[in-house]
């Protein structure tokens, strides 16, 4: 019975999407967008010997660039107008959202609704130009100084091309920031999450044919790239299970007179998820790790002064110092994003304001107090759940050398943003059914 009941769900689904025309131009649209993401992602920055840099990446891969390298999607490696990604913005905006909560005027910005949403991303975009601009003039600046076996992996320095390189990378970023912006109203899902969620994608290819090889020529052994793999699996089930997880908070409605009639009390559930901030805290703490790193590594030559060189290497990969930061970040980013996307005073209004209440807690400020006690302990175990999760790569890494995106960090992207895309395809499907049901009762309505 549940197996047929399944199966006419799917065969609806899959009519309803065959059927709904704007849904297929929003999948089409996100495809080609991501295509001609990946297609900038092998266009070079002029002025850089593509090979020479190549050998140099590949020395000094096993770090933070390496990291770095897959949220870019091998741009970083490659040196491509890509090479910065979409992390600068992601940095303009974790700055933006924290100066909310301290400006008054950004706070006023925020409660002006649509107009001041648009006046804040406006911020966001000239902060990104500021902050890509500065990392762009010290990847320029740190190119020049980096020399490979065969020479040196800019043949001609000098001012023309550090401002070459700006223009480009940070014209890179803006073109990035521009997409998303696209993909997520003209699309399907998150675009700035589907841009890291494709650099990923594209590197699992090569990053599980390296690790065959590294069992091939007996640098791990088979019984170990066994275990990766069904920890990767164990990961992935982990993952789903948590971020389906929630608490339902039981709402109950009294009984209401609608004209002559008395409605009867009703009860609903408000859904709390574990991990109400879902993947942005990693991405965040990413953000604000990985780019100042790898700027500083780009400019660790001859001429870099020993502090720099010293704090490069306390924040390395699988050291103590990162780990921490690493940890601290991913913590504070879910408690500071959780109560950006979740107000327990506005919740207990609007449950007030439609007379709704929670079964022994008053309705106005102690049952926003109750939420946000429920709240801060969900936190709790979401902040540490993303925490063990993203450190897996690190202990990895430090003991077999295996490639990041077996990590948790990636996995968790990936698994987080193919099912946030997934919902929203249903929703899109749900309300197309929906359509076509109000249409067919119209109709009927007309001829009777």
């Amino acid at each position: 019975m549940a197996s047929a009941a399944e199966q006419l769900a799917a065969n609806l689904n899959w009519s309803a999407f065959s059927k709904s025309t704007e849904l297929k131009k929003r999948i089409w649209f996100t495809l080609g967008a991501l295509i001609v993401y990946r297609l900038g992602t092998y266009i070079p920055v002029p002025g850089v010997d593509p090979s020479i840099l190549a050998d140099i990446f590949r020395q000094n891969a096993g770090g933070v660039l390496g990291m770095f390298d897959m949220f870019a999607g091998g741009a970083l490696g490659r040196m491509t107008i890509f090479a910065l990604n979409i992390m600068p913005y992601i940095s303009a905006s974790i700055i933006i959202q924290l100066m909310t909560t301290v400006s008054p005027t950004l706070e006023q910005l925020k409660k002006e609704g649509e107009q001041g949403r648009k006046k804040i991303n406006q911020y966001t975009r000239y902060l990104t130009v500021l902050i890509a601009t500065v990392q762009a003039w010290g990847i320029a600046v740190g190119l020049e100084s980096m020399t490979g076996s065969s020479g040196a992996a800019v043949p001609d320095p000098g001012m023309f091309f550090r401002l070459t390189a700006v223009i480009t990378l940070v014209g890179g970023t803006m073109f990035l920031m521009w997409l998303g912006e696209q993909i997520t109203q003209r699309g399907i899902g998150n675009g700035i999450s589907l841009i890291i969620f494709a650099g990923i994608v594209a590197g699992l290819p090569s990053a599980i044919a390296g690790t065959l090889e590294l069992g091939r020529t007996g640098a791990i052994s088979a019984l170990v790239i066994v275990a990766i793999i069904v920890l990767a699996i164990a990961v992935i089930a982990f993952i789903v299970f948590v971020e389906r997880a929630q608490r339902r908070v039981l709402i109950q409605y009294p009984k209401r007179q609608v004209g002559m009639k008395v409605m009867e009390g009703q009860s609903s559930h408000l859904p709390l998820k574990i991990n109400t901030a879902g993947v942005i805290p990693p991405i965040f703490a990413s953000s604000l790790l990985l780019m100042p790193l790898s700027v500083a590594q780009f400019t660790t030559g001859v001429d870099a002064p020993a502090w720099l060189t010293t704090a490069t290497a306390l924040l390395g990969r699988g050291q103590p110092l990162y780990i921490a930061l690493y940890i601290g970040l991913i913590v504070f980013f879910a408690f500071f994003y959780t109560a950006v996307v979740f107000n327990p005073e506005d919740t207990a209004d609007n449950l007030k304001k439609h007379g709704g209440f929670i079964p022994g807690i008053r309705p106005g400020k102690n049952t926003a107090n109750h939420l946000d006690f429920i709240l801060t302990r969900l936190t709790v175990i979401g902040a540490a759940y993303l925490a063990f999760v993203c450190i897996l790569p690190e202990l990895l890494i430090a003991e077999w050398s295996v490639p990041f995106y077996f990590g948790g960090t990636s996995l968790l992207i990936v698994v987080t943003v193919t099912m946030d895309t997934v919902a929203q395809i249903q929703s899109h499907m749900l309300a197309h059914q929906y359509e076509g049901l109000i249409k067919k009762s119209k109709l009927r309505g007309r001829r009777r």
